[in-house]
Protein backbone atom coordinates (compact mmCIF):
# COMPACT_ATOMS: atom_id res chain seq x y z
CA UNK A 1 0.00 0.00 0.00
CA UNK A 2 1.32 3.43 -0.92
CA UNK A 3 2.19 6.12 1.60
CA UNK A 4 -0.72 8.18 0.25
CA UNK A 5 -3.21 5.33 0.68
CA UNK A 6 -2.00 4.77 4.24
CA UNK A 7 -2.28 8.48 5.08
CA UNK A 8 -5.82 8.76 3.72
CA UNK A 9 -6.92 5.76 5.75
CA UNK A 10 -5.82 7.48 8.96
CA UNK A 11 -7.57 10.41 10.58
CA UNK A 12 -4.73 12.86 9.87
CA UNK A 13 -5.20 15.83 7.54
CA UNK A 14 -3.27 14.97 4.35
CA UNK A 15 -1.30 17.41 2.19
CA UNK A 16 -0.44 16.72 -1.44
CA UNK A 17 1.16 19.12 -3.88
CA UNK A 18 2.02 19.33 -7.57
CA UNK A 19 5.12 19.31 -9.75
CA UNK A 20 5.24 20.19 -13.43
CA UNK A 21 7.81 18.29 -15.51
CA UNK A 22 10.04 20.47 -17.68
CA UNK A 23 9.92 21.06 -21.38
CA UNK A 24 13.33 19.48 -21.76
CA UNK A 25 15.51 17.08 -19.82
CA UNK A 26 16.87 19.22 -16.97
CA UNK A 27 15.06 18.16 -13.77
CA UNK A 28 17.23 20.18 -11.39
CA UNK A 29 14.51 22.67 -10.49
CA UNK A 30 11.81 20.01 -10.06
CA UNK A 31 14.04 17.87 -7.83
CA UNK A 32 14.94 20.94 -5.76
CA UNK A 33 11.27 21.74 -5.11
CA UNK A 34 10.44 18.14 -4.27
CA UNK A 35 13.36 17.81 -1.86
CA UNK A 36 12.46 21.09 -0.15
CA UNK A 37 8.88 19.91 0.47
CA UNK A 38 9.26 16.15 0.93
CA UNK A 39 8.90 16.31 4.74
CA UNK A 40 5.76 18.49 4.51
CA UNK A 41 3.89 16.76 1.70
CA UNK A 42 2.69 13.16 1.58
CA UNK A 43 2.88 12.85 -2.21
CA UNK A 44 3.23 14.99 -5.34
CA UNK A 45 1.03 15.02 -8.41
CA UNK A 46 3.25 14.89 -11.48
CA UNK A 47 1.35 16.58 -14.29
CA UNK A 48 0.98 15.24 -17.82
CA UNK A 49 1.72 18.04 -20.30
CA UNK A 50 -0.06 20.57 -18.10
CA UNK A 51 -2.39 22.97 -19.97
CA UNK A 52 -1.68 20.94 -23.13
CA UNK A 53 1.91 22.21 -23.21
CA UNK A 54 4.29 19.43 -24.19
CA UNK A 55 6.58 18.35 -21.35
CA UNK A 56 8.52 15.33 -20.12
CA UNK A 57 6.43 12.21 -19.53
CA UNK A 58 5.24 12.05 -15.89
CA UNK A 59 5.86 8.32 -15.55
CA UNK A 60 9.59 8.86 -16.06
CA UNK A 61 9.61 11.75 -13.60
CA UNK A 62 7.64 9.72 -11.06
CA UNK A 63 10.19 6.91 -11.22
CA UNK A 64 13.07 9.34 -10.70
CA UNK A 65 11.27 10.84 -7.69
CA UNK A 66 10.88 7.38 -6.18
CA UNK A 67 14.65 6.93 -6.53
CA UNK A 68 14.95 9.97 -4.25
CA UNK A 69 12.49 8.67 -1.65
CA UNK A 70 9.67 10.97 -2.82
CA UNK A 71 6.21 9.56 -3.54
CA UNK A 72 4.55 10.56 -6.84
CA UNK A 73 0.92 10.61 -7.93
CA UNK A 74 1.18 10.32 -11.69
CA UNK A 75 -1.48 12.18 -13.64
CA UNK A 76 -2.88 10.41 -16.69
CA UNK A 77 -5.19 12.12 -19.16
CA UNK A 78 -7.26 10.76 -22.00
CA UNK A 79 -6.31 13.72 -24.22
CA UNK A 80 -3.25 12.23 -25.89
CA UNK A 81 -3.58 8.44 -25.74
CA UNK A 82 -6.06 5.85 -26.86
CA UNK A 83 -6.99 2.85 -24.71
CA UNK A 84 -4.07 0.77 -26.01
CA UNK A 85 -1.45 3.42 -25.26
CA UNK A 86 -2.80 4.38 -21.86
CA UNK A 87 -2.96 0.77 -20.67
CA UNK A 88 0.62 0.34 -21.87
CA UNK A 89 1.61 3.46 -19.93
CA UNK A 90 -0.05 2.11 -16.79
CA UNK A 91 1.83 -1.19 -17.09
CA UNK A 92 5.08 0.72 -17.53
CA UNK A 93 4.33 2.87 -14.49
CA UNK A 94 3.66 -0.20 -12.39
CA UNK A 95 6.90 -1.85 -13.51
CA UNK A 96 8.76 1.32 -12.45
CA UNK A 97 7.31 1.17 -8.94
CA UNK A 98 4.62 3.85 -9.23
CA UNK A 99 1.60 3.09 -7.03
CA UNK A 100 -0.60 6.22 -7.25
CA UNK A 101 -2.44 7.47 -10.33
CA UNK A 102 -4.98 10.26 -10.79
CA UNK A 103 -7.13 10.47 -13.92
CA UNK A 104 -8.66 13.38 -15.81
CA UNK A 105 -9.65 14.31 -19.33
CA UNK A 106 -6.96 16.96 -19.81
CA UNK A 107 -7.05 20.38 -21.45
CA UNK A 108 -7.75 20.40 -25.21
CA UNK A 109 -4.68 20.83 -27.45
CA UNK A 110 -6.09 24.00 -29.04
CA UNK A 111 -5.12 25.97 -25.93
CA UNK A 112 -1.62 24.53 -25.68
CA UNK A 113 1.68 24.93 -27.51
CA UNK A 114 0.83 22.36 -30.20
CA UNK A 115 -2.63 23.62 -31.19
CA UNK A 116 -2.77 21.47 -34.34
CA UNK A 117 -2.32 18.25 -32.38
CA UNK A 118 -5.20 15.82 -32.75
CA UNK A 119 -7.06 15.20 -29.48
CA UNK A 120 -7.80 11.58 -28.63
CA UNK A 121 -10.21 11.41 -25.66
CA UNK A 122 -10.83 7.72 -26.37
CA UNK A 123 -11.94 7.03 -22.78
CA UNK A 124 -13.78 9.15 -20.22
CA UNK A 125 -12.26 9.51 -16.73
CA UNK A 126 -14.68 6.91 -15.35
CA UNK A 127 -13.62 4.50 -18.10
CA UNK A 128 -9.96 5.11 -17.27
CA UNK A 129 -10.75 4.17 -13.67
CA UNK A 130 -12.50 1.01 -14.81
CA UNK A 131 -9.49 0.19 -16.98
CA UNK A 132 -6.99 0.48 -14.14
CA UNK A 133 -9.07 -1.73 -11.86
CA UNK A 134 -9.27 -4.33 -14.63
CA UNK A 135 -5.46 -4.17 -14.89
CA UNK A 136 -5.29 -4.56 -11.10
CA UNK A 137 -7.35 -7.74 -11.49
CA UNK A 138 -4.85 -9.23 -13.95
CA UNK A 139 -6.60 -8.58 -17.25
CA UNK A 140 -6.73 -5.87 -19.92
CA UNK A 141 -9.79 -4.00 -21.18
CA UNK A 142 -10.56 -6.77 -23.68
CA UNK A 143 -10.39 -9.45 -20.99
CA UNK A 144 -7.00 -10.81 -22.03
CA UNK A 145 -4.83 -12.16 -19.21
CA UNK A 146 -1.81 -10.14 -18.10
CA UNK A 147 1.56 -11.64 -17.32
CA UNK A 148 1.68 -9.93 -13.93
CA UNK A 149 -0.99 -7.53 -12.66
CA UNK A 150 -0.82 -3.95 -11.36
CA UNK A 151 -1.64 -2.69 -7.86
CA UNK A 152 -2.55 0.99 -8.21
CA UNK A 153 -4.21 3.36 -5.75
CA UNK A 154 -6.26 5.65 -7.97
CA UNK A 155 -7.96 9.02 -7.78
CA UNK A 156 -9.95 11.45 -9.89
CA UNK A 157 -10.84 15.14 -9.92
CA UNK A 158 -13.98 17.10 -9.09
CA UNK A 159 -14.88 20.77 -9.59
CA UNK A 160 -17.06 22.09 -6.72
CA UNK A 161 -17.37 25.45 -8.48
CA UNK A 162 -18.88 23.98 -11.65
CA UNK A 163 -21.83 25.88 -13.07
CA UNK A 164 -24.10 22.84 -12.65
CA UNK A 165 -23.23 21.25 -9.32
CA UNK A 166 -25.84 18.51 -9.72
CA UNK A 167 -24.17 17.23 -12.88
CA UNK A 168 -20.71 17.62 -11.30
CA UNK A 169 -21.74 15.52 -8.32
CA UNK A 170 -23.26 12.89 -10.61
CA UNK A 171 -20.02 12.76 -12.61
CA UNK A 172 -17.97 12.42 -9.42
CA UNK A 173 -20.20 9.62 -8.14
CA UNK A 174 -19.80 7.88 -11.49
CA UNK A 175 -16.03 8.05 -10.99
CA UNK A 176 -16.40 6.64 -7.47
CA UNK A 177 -18.56 3.81 -8.79
CA UNK A 178 -15.82 3.14 -11.37
CA UNK A 179 -13.24 2.76 -8.61
CA UNK A 180 -11.86 6.18 -7.64
CA UNK A 181 -10.39 5.94 -4.13
CA UNK A 182 -9.81 9.67 -3.56
CA UNK A 183 -10.78 12.99 -5.17
CA UNK A 184 -8.77 16.18 -5.69
CA UNK A 185 -10.70 19.40 -6.32
CA UNK A 186 -10.31 22.58 -8.30
CA UNK A 187 -9.03 25.52 -6.22
CA UNK A 188 -11.29 26.56 -3.34
CA UNK A 189 -11.67 30.21 -2.27
CA UNK A 190 -15.24 30.21 -0.88
CA UNK A 191 -15.16 27.74 2.00
CA UNK A 192 -18.87 28.08 2.78
CA UNK A 193 -19.84 27.25 -0.81
CA UNK A 194 -17.47 24.27 -0.70
CA UNK A 195 -18.97 23.09 2.60
CA UNK A 196 -22.44 23.29 1.07
CA UNK A 197 -21.23 21.31 -1.96
CA UNK A 198 -19.69 18.64 0.26
CA UNK A 199 -22.84 18.36 2.37
CA UNK A 200 -24.95 17.70 -0.71
CA UNK A 201 -22.39 15.41 -2.37
CA UNK A 202 -21.73 13.31 0.76
CA UNK A 203 -18.89 11.50 -0.99
CA UNK A 204 -17.89 8.08 0.33
CA UNK A 205 -14.15 8.56 -0.34
CA UNK A 206 -11.54 11.10 0.87
CA UNK A 207 -11.53 14.54 -0.74
CA UNK A 208 -8.47 16.80 -0.98
CA UNK A 209 -9.45 20.45 -1.55
CA UNK A 210 -7.41 22.42 -4.06
CA UNK A 211 -5.40 25.44 -2.88
CA UNK A 212 -3.84 27.90 -5.34
CA UNK A 213 -2.15 31.01 -3.87
CA UNK A 214 -3.02 34.13 -5.87
CA UNK A 215 0.16 35.88 -7.04
CA UNK A 216 -1.28 38.95 -8.75
CA UNK A 217 -4.42 40.76 -9.86
CA UNK A 218 -3.68 39.67 -13.43
CA UNK A 219 -3.52 36.02 -12.37
CA UNK A 220 -6.80 36.33 -10.44
CA UNK A 221 -8.59 37.94 -13.37
CA UNK A 222 -7.26 35.33 -15.78
CA UNK A 223 -8.39 32.47 -13.55
CA UNK A 224 -11.84 33.95 -13.02
CA UNK A 225 -12.31 34.53 -16.73
CA UNK A 226 -10.64 31.45 -18.22
CA UNK A 227 -10.76 28.55 -15.76
CA UNK A 228 -14.16 26.94 -15.20
CA UNK A 229 -15.14 26.63 -11.55
CA UNK A 230 -12.67 29.22 -10.23
CA UNK A 231 -14.26 32.07 -8.28
CA UNK A 232 -11.62 34.31 -6.66
CA UNK A 233 -13.56 36.83 -4.53
CA UNK A 234 -13.39 40.55 -5.23
CA UNK A 235 -12.20 41.39 -1.72
CA UNK A 236 -9.04 39.31 -2.24
CA UNK A 237 -8.39 40.91 -5.63
CA UNK A 238 -8.87 44.35 -4.06
CA UNK A 239 -6.41 43.51 -1.26
CA UNK A 240 -3.76 42.47 -3.76
CA UNK A 241 -4.47 45.49 -5.94
CA UNK A 242 -4.07 47.81 -2.93
CA UNK A 243 -0.58 46.38 -2.34
CA UNK A 244 0.52 47.87 -5.65
CA UNK A 245 4.09 46.88 -6.53
CA UNK A 246 4.91 45.74 -2.99
CA UNK A 247 5.79 42.11 -3.74
CA UNK A 248 6.40 41.24 -0.09
CA UNK A 249 2.95 42.50 0.88
CA UNK A 250 1.34 40.55 -1.97
CA UNK A 251 3.11 37.40 -0.80
CA UNK A 252 1.91 38.01 2.77
CA UNK A 253 -1.69 38.42 1.60
CA UNK A 254 -1.53 35.26 -0.50
CA UNK A 255 0.12 33.17 2.20
CA UNK A 256 -2.31 34.38 4.87
CA UNK A 257 -5.33 33.78 2.64
CA UNK A 258 -4.24 30.27 1.68
CA UNK A 259 -3.44 29.38 5.31
CA UNK A 260 -6.77 30.75 6.53
CA UNK A 261 -8.60 28.70 3.89
CA UNK A 262 -6.77 25.53 4.93
CA UNK A 263 -7.64 26.07 8.60
CA UNK A 264 -11.33 26.38 7.70
CA UNK A 265 -11.20 23.20 5.60
CA UNK A 266 -9.98 20.84 8.31
CA UNK A 267 -13.52 19.91 9.40
CA UNK A 268 -14.89 19.69 5.86
CA UNK A 269 -12.55 17.36 3.97
CA UNK A 270 -9.63 14.96 4.48
CA UNK A 271 -6.83 17.20 3.25
CA UNK A 272 -5.61 19.74 0.73
CA UNK A 273 -3.90 19.64 -2.64
CA UNK A 274 -1.61 22.70 -2.86
CA UNK A 275 -0.88 23.86 -6.40
CA UNK A 276 1.63 26.69 -5.97
CA UNK A 277 2.39 27.20 -9.70
CA UNK A 278 5.89 28.61 -9.29
CA UNK A 279 5.49 29.60 -5.64
CA UNK A 280 6.52 26.25 -4.20
CA UNK A 281 8.93 28.08 -1.89
CA UNK A 282 5.86 29.66 -0.20
CA UNK A 283 4.29 26.29 0.68
CA UNK A 284 6.24 25.86 3.96
CA UNK A 285 5.01 29.26 5.16
CA UNK A 286 1.43 28.47 4.11
CA UNK A 287 1.41 25.17 5.95
CA UNK A 288 3.11 26.66 9.04
CA UNK A 289 0.55 29.48 9.19
CA UNK A 290 -2.32 27.03 8.71
CA UNK A 291 -1.21 25.14 11.86
CA UNK A 292 -2.37 21.80 10.49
Amino acid sequence: MSRLANALQRDSFVVTSELTPPKGTDLTDLFGKATMLKDLVTAFNVTESHAARMAMDPVSVGHLLLDRGIEPIVQMTSRDKNRIAIQASMLGASALGIENLVFMGGDPPTGGDHPEAKPVFDLFASQLLEAVHILNSGKDLMGNNLNGSTNFFVGAVVNPGASDTKIEIENARRKIDAGAEFLQTQAIYDVKAFADFMAVANFSIPVLAGIIPVKSVKMAQYMNERIPGIHIPNHLIEQISAAGEDKQRIEEISVDTAASTIRKLTDICQGVHVMAIGWEDKIPAILAASKI
